[in-house]
């Protein structure tokens, strides 16, 4: 078995930063949702300059400036969005919340990079889809657990390579830990999506990603409430099955059930499987090892391989970004895809059985 990333599967060089000091200014506006702090970290690495943040929780932006004191506090959101200077606003606010802070971004001729889920209903859907047709201003989307993942980006590059063959089927595994310390808003349905869209939009963008599909059908999803009949908005549990448009297809399981006893907030796994070959990634943990995160895994005709990731992969996606913006490309990721796999995960939430012990068990969602 290797246990070393010989020529034939070799990542890609770490990327470089993509521009200088100055050359592409972004601001921060919405810190709900810690994974602001990865979105600025990314785009700093590529060469992005960090010049405001705004949040109407002033304690929310001093801790941030503490992590980046560069950063000044606006007095509003306004005082953002009036900075011609400004390229991108990258965002995590409150998921129901975080189209219309796209929508201004874009009425004020800037790019938007947001947090995962980017929206929450079809309707917002089709508003921010209108607005970047019109404008053609970006409607970026921070899916972490590909693009920032060094175990991911890697599979990314060895399907590219035919590593595996064709991919024809996608598993993902989405679990996490609950914990404590969580807002009002995380146990609320309507502002956070519901599981399948939160999460779950993760694993519908890896499915499309790593399969080379356009977009897909929902053929079977559920969600449930089995452990937490204190916070009855929480979907503490959904899967769902994918058809997708090139004939593959893909499985996710999301969950709130990660147990204490697991060193980190989550053991992801996807497995991809090819028509040469397959691939499972043990993004975050190789459970019973000291071996930390960054595991792939991968079986080709030849041999096995285990393959991990210490810093030597990097993330392309944030310079390609600040590329994209600079030149109006679309080389991190389509703006059709980002929708897509938002689209899929409202419509496995929309559609999708609840099986919440009690009284309605078995039942769809209105408007599926």
């Amino acid at each position: 078995m290797s246990t070393a990333s010989g020529a034939a599967y070799a990542p890609e060089p770490v990327p470089a930063p993509v521009v200088g000091p100055g050359e592409f200014p972004f601001a921060a506006v919405g810190l709900d949702h810690g994974h602001v702090y990865g979105m600025c970290e990314g785009l700093i690495g590529a060469g992005g300059t960090l010049t405001w943040v705004w949040d109407p929780d002033p304690v929310k932006v001093e801790r941030f400036r503490a992590r980046f004191p560069q950063a000044r506090a606006a007095r509003s959101e306004d005082e953002v969005l009036g900075d011609p200077a400004v390229r991108l606003v990258a965002g995590a606010a409150v998921p129901s919340e975080r189209c219309a802070l796209g929508l201004r971004v874009i009425a004020a001729g800037k790019d938007y990079f947001t947090d995962k889920a980017p929206l929450t209903t079809l309707d917002q859907l089709a508003a921010a889809r209108e607005a970047t047709a019109r404008t053609g201003l970006k409607y970026a989307v921070y899916y972490s657990e590909r693009i920032h993942v060094e175990a991911a980006v890697l599979a990314g590059q060895l399907v590219e390579r035919g590593a595996i063959g064709r991919v024809v089927q996608v598993l993902a595994l989405g679990p996490h830990r609950l914990g404590s310390g969580r807002p009002d808003w995380f146990f609320d349905r309507e502002r956070y999506g519901g599981i399948l869209c939160d999460i779950g939009s993760h694993n519908m963008e890896q499915m499309l990603h790593y399969t080379g599909a356009s977009g897909g059908t929902v053929v079977n999803a559920s969600i449930a409430n089995y452990a937490n009949p204190r916070t009855p908005g929480l979907d503490d549990f959904g899967d769902a099955n994918v058809v997708l448009d090139n004939g593959a297809t893909g499985y996710c399981r999301v969950d709130w059930f990660t147990p204490d006893g697991l060193r980190t907030w989550g053991d992801g796994r996807t497995l991809l499987l090819g028509t040469d070959g397959y691939i499972e990634l043990r993004k975050f943990v190789n459970v019973g090892t000291d071996e930390g995160p960054g595991h792939v895994f991968l079986v080709d005709g030849t041999s096995e391989h285990h393959l991990v990731t210490r810093g030597d992969v990097g993330y392309p996606f944030f310079g390609r970004l600040i590329l994209d913006c600079l030149e109006r490309t679309e080389t991190a990721m389509t703006q059709e895809h980002a929708f897509a796999a938002a689209e899929l995960s409202i419509r496995a939430q929309l559609g999708a059985r609840d099986l919440t012990p009690g009284p309605g068990r078995g039942t769809s969602r209105p408007g599926a």
